[in-house]
């Protein structure tokens, strides 16, 4: 699989997370088929942050396996906790989403 194929898969599993809950790289990574390849979501989710289609992709719904919002620092500020907030999302600390009640499975709903 070409890197291009990969990001373009990553964007069609992560444009399906819907509003008010989070999926993890991990759980991306895995749907695709690219078990050991959570870093690469988060690289194919980084190439969004100067790009139009970002705007379509909520990549801000995707953080690492403990909930914590680890892509932060490319969506400045504290924009991504405040997206996730507006959206009914809800912090067991600062930081970290309440995966119990926001987590998102892609294996669970979408058709592979």
């Amino acid at each position: 699989m070409s890197k291009n194929d990969f990001y373009q898969k990553v964007y069609k599993v992560v444009e399906q997370v819907p509003e008010g809950y989070v999926t993890n790289y991990g759980s991306v990574a895995g749907f695709i088929g690219v078990k050991s390849g959570a870093r690469m979501v988060g690289y194919a989710l980084n190439q969004l942050a100067d790009q139009p289609l970002g705007e379509s992709i909520p990549a801000h719904r995707v953080v690492n396996r403990l909930g914590q919002l680890t892509g932060r620092a490319y969506f400045g500020g504290d924009a991504m906790k405040e997206r996730l907030e507006q959206e009914g999302v809800t912090f067991k600390e600062e930081y970290t989403v309440d995966m119990d009640k926001h987590f998102w499975d892609p294996s669970e709903h979408i058709d592979g």
